[in-house]
């Protein structure tokens, strides 16, 4: 069996009842090293996660845990409230032998485990309405049910992660320090967030001022984080909870539709094909609004279409300040990805600027479908 030294240190921390009887690596991770591995209890079978955390992104593997751990626990208690079951609409942390939630092994290479929730799988890629509606009331479930969590036991795992104002002068060191020696290839992709500095204020101020709510928030929306039921299409679970920390809903709202409502992928060379698809922007408000909408504010809901904007305009500089930085964050395939994939966030920003008035009245028609 596949099975490494390594990880058969990390199942034997965990004491998993059983025997193992087969072991695959997971795609699709940008951040961790993740395993499913199946084992043999008692003539049942039982499927684990096995990850190993990456502690260069997440340097307080401690506060990750806490947070981990006490968000699912309490998903699990609310799901099971309402008449759910919550052995498969909420992750599940095993722990160690000696009770820890995560696992250091001898290399110094920290690991965690989870239940595998079989009978489930993730989209890729959106390719139809029903199902990026299907998502939104996902995340909008996952929003309200942590309506009343105590956000002041949250840790903040990523210091200003979607802080707008701080990615912005992010932005601008990694432009001066230009440590790739390749600013000079992005003249115009540098002048059009330069031209948007004032956009990256705008909700950090309104919360500031008291007028939009701090909330319990996952932080990296994307639609490949929700689990869907092979059988319903139904998202049941949602996933990777390394960011969950105290924030902003519309940081979560307008990164979904960043991900999913744009008609090109991340990748896309040619920006041409980069737009907002109004009936994938529309499927998908309706769906997160007929979930999260009675626990939002008034304020929340208006400010749903510029936090798409937002969110692609953030997830643009990100990328930009990478590669000046010279690709030491985000994964690349070839020294133009991360300039390729800067181009296509503000190539949306642009369209979403064009098409803000038709976005605004699809959210005021979801208000008063849902009485809002």
């Amino acid at each position: 069996m596949n099975i490494s030294p390594a990880l058969a240190e990390v199942l034997g921390a965990y004491g998993l009842k059983g025997e193992p009887e087969s072991c695959s690596k997971l795609d699709g991770g940008h951040i961790h090293e993740t395993y499913r591995v199946d084992f043999n209890e008692n003539g049942k079978p039982v499927s684990y996660l096995v990850q190993c955390v990456n502690t260069y992104v997440f340097k307080d593997i401690e506060g990750l845990m806490q947070n981990v751990v006490n968000v699912t626990e309490y998903l699990a208690d609310i799901i099971k409230q309402n008449g759910g079951n919550p052995e498969r609409e909420a992750l599940k942390v095993h722990y160690t032998k000696d009770g820890k939630s995560y696992y250091t092994a001898g290399d110094g290479r920290c690991w965690r485990c989870y239940g595998y929730i079989t009978g489930t799988h993730a989209i890729q890629a959106i390719t139809d309405a029903e199902s990026f509606k299907n998502a939104g009331r996902a995340f909008g479930r996952f929003q309200c049910l942590l309506a009343d969590y105590p956000i002041a036991s949250l840790n903040e795992t990523i210091p200003n992660f979607h802080n707008t104002v701080s990615r912005f002068a992010d932005f601008k060191k990694a432009l001066a320090d230009n440590k790739s020696g390749r600013a000079g290839n992005a003249v115009k992709e540098t002048s059009f967030v330069l031209s948007r500095e004032k956009d990256c204020s705008v909700l950090v101020d309104l919360l500031d001022k008291g007028e939009l709510p701090l909330r319990v928030t996952h932080n990296d929306t994307k639609l490949n984080n929700i689990l869907f039921d092979d059988e319903t299409d139904e998202g049941i679970c949602i996933v990777d909870l390394d960011t969950v920390m105290p924030g902003l809903s519309l940081y979560d709202f307008g990164d979904s539709i960043r991900f999913g409502a744009n008609t090109a992928s991340e990748d896309e060379k040619d920006v041409s094909k980069v737009s907002l698809s109004l009936e994938y922007f529309e499927a998908y408000t309706r769906g997160y609004l007929s979930t999260a909408g009675k626990s939002l504010t008034a304020k929340e809901i208006e400010y749903l279409p510029f936090s798409a904007k937002l969110m692609a305009l953030e997830c643009g500089m990100r990328f930009l300040g990478d590669y000046f930085n010279g690709d030491v964050y985000f994964h690349t395939d070839c020294p133009e990805h991360n300039l390729v994939r800067c181009r296509t966030q503000f190539a949306l920003v642009a369209d979403i600027e064009m098409k803000m008035k038709k976005m605004q009245d699809i959210v005021n028609a979801c208000r008063r479908e849902f009485s809002l």
